[in-house]
């Protein structure tokens, strides 16, 4: 399943996910240096679905706070 998701990096309530009427935010504490707030929100996201992080991946939007996320369940 695909999800429309925006990104929070550098914030202090993460990482927390929560679903609102356009998608999903994701809170995460890593900044947008070097793919650590990618990595946040993969882990994070797993978490969320209770899914292995190997089963999302980040479809669009490596370089945006808006992403194209594909979750396997």
């Amino acid at each position: 399943m695909q999800y429309t998701v925006r990104v929070k990096p550098g914030s202090r309530r993460g990482p927390l996910v929560e679903e609102t009427a356009d998608g999903l935010v994701v809170h995460v504490r890593a900044r947008a240096a070097g793919g650590a707030a990618n990595a946040g929100v993969v882990r994070a996201l797993a978490a969320h679905f209770g899914v292995p992080p190997r089963d999302v991946v980040i479809r669009r939007g490596h370089a945006s706070r808006v992403k194209r996320v594909e979750v396997d369940a």
